[in-house]
């Protein structure tokens, strides 16, 4: 879910092509929900092989991967680890969620009402271990290097742009900033003419760049005071933040408390007297969040036979369309390697 500032954020429109040449790396749990959410048949069913196991990650995942290599762009996936223990309380409340959206898309689907099971479809999508280490073999076997994060990949993705591994992040979610991330880029997975939610128009999606020190300097705050605004909102540690605090009050509220002591906010609005979570904690969890810190991160030629297997032999995907793909990627890949050696 992540935080709710896209109100007070600045953005800029982004094309693919300005991406060439440069690393990403990508939140890869956050893109595979992606996948799993928005590929998905009229019935709002997500894509299975012939033995029912879902195959909507592995679609979206090669496709998009595809196109990016293609476009010039070098990618590193990480990949969440152990979820910190104030996380529980959220992802035990997504369950809740998740179910009851499966309970009414069970009631349409034995009523034949289409509609409603496309509205409720993507609503319970679930990630497997199995489906991310399937997801790990792709993107391994396309040449992407992968890299495993202790616990929060956003946290991880973040420190890989700080320390120069990464041009870029790549979530939808604003976290990676909270985790000071200098850049990121959101819309990269899902761009393009996208149905509005239970609604019969649609809406078009392009790819957005944000920067942090731009966006810290348009709203006049520091890094720990862009944390205390977050906190304030609502936070995966603490879903909803106080109420009636949106992130425009939020905002007020924290530029009150200046920059030299910006936690004396949580004592003015009374915060631990509030929320079930003191701020300390949540605070100390963003700022205490493990990482790796060394990376061995290289990218290699496809392995065509193992993404052959996976997606042909295992899942059985179009054996054509497949080809087509590697032949598109590959060939890219090769003229680039060639085109290096000659500027060498």
């Amino acid at each position: 879910m992540g935080v709710n500032i896209k109100d007070i954020i600045i953005t800029h429109p982004i094309e693919i092509k300005e991406l060439n040449n440069k690393i990403l790396a990508v939140d890869g749990y956050n893109l595979l929900y992606q996948f799993l959410t928005t590929i998905r048949g009229p019935d709002g069913s997500p894509l299975k092989d012939s033995h029912g196991r879902i195959t909507s990650h592995l679609q979206g995942l090669f496709s998009r991967t595809s196109r990016l290599i293609t476009s010039g762009v070098k990618l590193i996936f990480v990949f969440d680890g152990e979820p910190p223990a104030l996380k529980r309380k959220e992802l035990d409340s997504r369950r809740k969620i998740k179910e009851e959206a499966r309970e009414a898309y069970n009631q349409a689907t034995e009523a034949g009402d289409i509609e409603s099971m496309k509205k409720y479809g993507g609503r319970f999508s679930y990630l497997t271990k199995d489906m991310a280490e399937e997801a790990k073999r792709l993107v391994t076997a396309m040449g992407q290097p992968v890299v495993q994060a202790p616990s929060e990949g956003e946290a991880q993705m973040a420190e890989l742009v700080r320390c120069g591994e990464a041009w870029a992040g790549v979530s939808q979610d604003y976290d990676s900033l909270l985790y000071q991330a200098p850049r990121l880029v959101r819309n990269l997975s899902i761009q393009g003419r996208r149905k509005l939610p239970g609604k019969a128009g649609w809406k078009t999606v392009e790819p957005e760049f944000l920067d942090l020190k731009e966006n810290l300097g348009g709203l006049g705050l520091t890094d720990d005071q862009l944390l205390c605004l977050a906190i304030l909102v609502g936070t995966d540690y603490n879903p909803g933040g106080l109420k009636g605090i949106g992130p425009k009050k939020a905002l007020d509220h924290v530029r009150n408390a200046g920059k030299d002591h910006p936690h004396t906010v949580f004592d003015a609005l009374e915060f631990d007297t509030k929320s079930e979570v003191p701020w300390k904690q949540i605070w100390d969890t963003f700022k205490t969040m493990p990482v790796l810190t060394e990376h061995a991160i290289k990218w290699g030629a496809p392995d065509e036979e193992a993404i052959r297997r996976l997606l042909v032999t295992e899942h059985q995907f179009s054996a054509e369309r497949v080809e087509s793909t590697i032949a598109e990627f590959s060939k890219h890949l090769v003229n680039k390697k060639q085109k290096s050696l000659g500027d060498f």
